[in-house]
């Protein structure tokens, strides 16, 4: 994509350290699906648009292959990314102030990754919620505004960009980071939340005993019982029982088993076996680390601005500029 190869070289200047890595895009893996390993030929790249899954891709795309078939990047400005992920992560019309947070975070969340992967994988991020949901920006004047007036802000610590977790929806409390990603950050601590109009705040989940008994190699399922809770109230672990046999795991570890939407949040509140089935009751959705989107839109209803929204849930931190050296 010649527009590409125009677009001037981007470096992070923070704190005496250069980050001597092209970020003024990113390269995104189409899809769900991830190869296990890196050993793939590019064999084709284009000015294209594709589908994926239903959602629409323009620009640069590469075509690689590999032993377990073909994967698409999208070669992408990093601006234009972060509307794409803006505009697929919350609410288009939600309040300016909530969406430039989301702006910002989304640019930290890139540019992080950029940082991590480029040098040793054939693409940065993915387009799906193993990283950050992305589709094709396809215009809308609050967004471009949200993204255009935070344009090149990341959220740095001691100089480096952060890991930018956030998540849709929290209630009273967002989750401590070590509960599900088995490490600390010191900008990453739990907080209260405001109370807020997610249609998530209270949820009712039923999964059959058969889709659970596959993902847990377990037959005949008798009783799902509450094991352990995380410091903010959250299920921890929770033990299945097929009269024979008890199961502990992780919920953490069954939301992700269960591809993450079956099980919305681990913040379970009851339990109930019937006979088809396990119907679980909670609130939330999402892993509940950082930023909650959901409080963010509360937050900045209530008058609070894109920096304060920021502060609030990664204190510590500081809003740095990536140049553009012109």
């Amino acid at each position: 994509m010649k527009t590409l190869a125009l677009i001037s070289l981007i470096t992070l200047l923070i704190v005496g350290q250069t980050f001597a890595i092209d970020q003024s895009f990113i390269r995104v893996l189409l899809g769900d699906k991830r190869p296990s390993s890196n050993d793939l030929e590019k064999i084709r790249k284009a000015a294209a648009k594709t589908i994926v899954n239903g959602s629409k891709y323009s620009g640069e795309i590469e075509i690689w292959k590999g032993k377990e078939g073909y994967f698409l990047i999208n070669v992408i400005h990093l601006e234009d990314y972060v509307k794409g992920v803006v505009a697929s992560e919350v609410g288009i019309h939600w309040p300016e102030e909530s969406l430039k947070a989301q702006a910002v975070l989304a640019r930290t969340y890139a540019v992080a990754h950029i940082i991590r992967n480029r040098t040793k994988n054939f693409y940065d991020v993915t387009s799906s919620v193993f990283h950050q949901v992305y589709k094709e920006y396809e215009g809308a004047k609050e967004v471009e505004k949200a993204v255009n007036e935070t344009k090149g802000e990341i959220l740095t610590y001691n100089g480096e960009p952060i890991m930018a977790f956030y998540h849709s929806c929290s209630v009273e409390r967002t989750e401590d980071p070590k509960e599900v990603f088995g490490k600390d950050f010191p900008y990453l601590k739990p907080v209260d939340v405001p109370s807020t109009p997610s249609p998530y705040t209270l949820w009712e989940k039923k999964i059959s005993f058969e889709t659970l008994e596959k993902v847990l190699s377990m037959k005949k399922i008798s009783d799902v019982k509450i094991a352990t809770y995380t410091s903010t109230g959250r299920v921890k672990e929770l033990e299945f029982n097929d009269g024979k046999n008890k199961k502990l795991i992780k919920a953490t570890e069954l939301r992700r088993l269960l591809q993450w939407t079956a099980l919305p949040s681990t913040m379970i509140t009851s339990i109930r076996v019937e006979e088809d089935g396990v119907v679980f009751e909670g609130k939330g959705y999402g892993h509940g680390v950082g930023m909650c989107q959901w409080c963010a839109f509360q937050m900045a209803q209530e008058g609070k601005s894109y920096k304060e929204i920021l502060q609030y849930f990664y204190p510590g931190t500081k809003i740095t500029k990536i140049n553009e050296n012109k």
